[in-house]
C-alpha cells in the first residue's frame, strides 16, 4: 500500500487498520479474520459527512436545503465509486474467493464503501485533521468542477418536498438477504407514518434511493 500512502500523502502509524479497512466480510469469512471493514464504513461515512457539511458552510453561501441536495450529490455511492477507483482503491481490496469470481473487486457498493472505510482508517490512526485535509483533497477538484454531477440525489428532493408539508419522514429496511458478499437490501420510506416508497438494491444507500425516487413518483413531484 505505499503507493497510496504516497498519493495521498499520509504516514500511517497502525499498519492493521489499513489491512481490515480493506477486508471484505466475504475474504474475512474465509480467512477466519476476526474483523472486516464494515465498523471502519460506518465511521468513514459519518467522518465524510462532518468533512463536507464543515466545508460547505465555510466556503457556500446557500440555505439548509440546498446544501444538504449538495453534500449529498457528493457523498452518494457513484461519488464514493468514483472517488475510489481514481485513488485506485479496488486494486487493495480483498475479497473471498467467490466474491472475486463475481467482479468483486469492481462491484460498485464494495467500491464505495472501501472509500468510506479508508477514511475511517485514517481518521483512527492520525486524526481529524489529516482525514480532514486528505477527504477535502479528493473531493473539491469534483465540487468545483461545473461538469461533474453524479446524479439525481432522489432522498434529498425528497426531503425538500416533504419540509414544505411539515410532513414526518424516515427509512426503514425491511428485509436483508443473500451471502455476505453479495447482499441485497429492501428499504421502504414512510411519510407521516404511510408508506410511499420501496427500494431494492445492493447497499442501503442504493436501497434508500430507489424508495425516495418511487415515493416521488407517488408524490408526482
Amino acid at each position: 500500500m505505499d503507493e497510496l500512502f504516497k498519493k495521498i500523502n499520509i504516514i500511517p502509524k497502525n499498519l492493521k487498520l489499513y489491512e481490515v479497512a480493506f477486508s471484505h466480510s466475504s475474504y474475512a469469512n474465509e480467512h477466519r479474520a476476526k474483523k472486516d471493514y464494515e465498523r471502519l464504513e460506518f465511521l468513514g461515512d459519518a467522518v465524510v459527512d462532518l468533512v463536507m457539511a464543515d466545508y460547505l458552510y465555510r466556503n457556500h453561501d446557500e440555505n439548509e436545503g440546498t446544501m444538504t441536495k449538495v453534500r449529498a450529490s457528493y457523498v452518494c455511492e457513484n461519488a464514493l465509486y468514483e472517488y475510489s477507483l481514481g485513488l485506485g482503491l479496488n486494486n487493495y481490496i480483498k475479497v473471498g474467493h467467490g466474491e472475486e469470481l463475481h467482479g468483486g473487486k469492481l462491484k460498485k457498493a464494495i467500491v464505495a464503501d472501501i472509500f468510506e472505510s479508508l477514511m475511517g482508517a485514517i481518521y483512527l490512526d492520525l486524526g481529524y485533521a489529516t482525514v480532514r485535509r486528505v477527504i477535502l483533497d479528493v473531493i473539491v477538484p469534483y465540487v468545483t468542477n461545473p461538469n461533474v454531477n453524479f446524479f439525481s440525489d432522489y432522498k434529498s428532493a425528497l426531503q425538500e418536498a416533504v419540509q414544505t408539508t411539515k410532513k414526518s419522514l424516515y427509512y426503514e429496511l425491511i428485509s436483508e438477504s443473500g451471502p455476505p458478499h453479495d447482499k441485497t437490501f429492501k428499504m421502504q420510506v414512510r411519510v407521516d407514518g404511510i408508506i410511499y416508497g420501496e427500494g431494492v438494491g445492493s447497499s442501503k444507500k442504493e436501497a434508500e434511493q430507489l424508495a425516495a425516487k418511487n415515493a416521488l413518483e407517488k408524490l408526482a413531484i
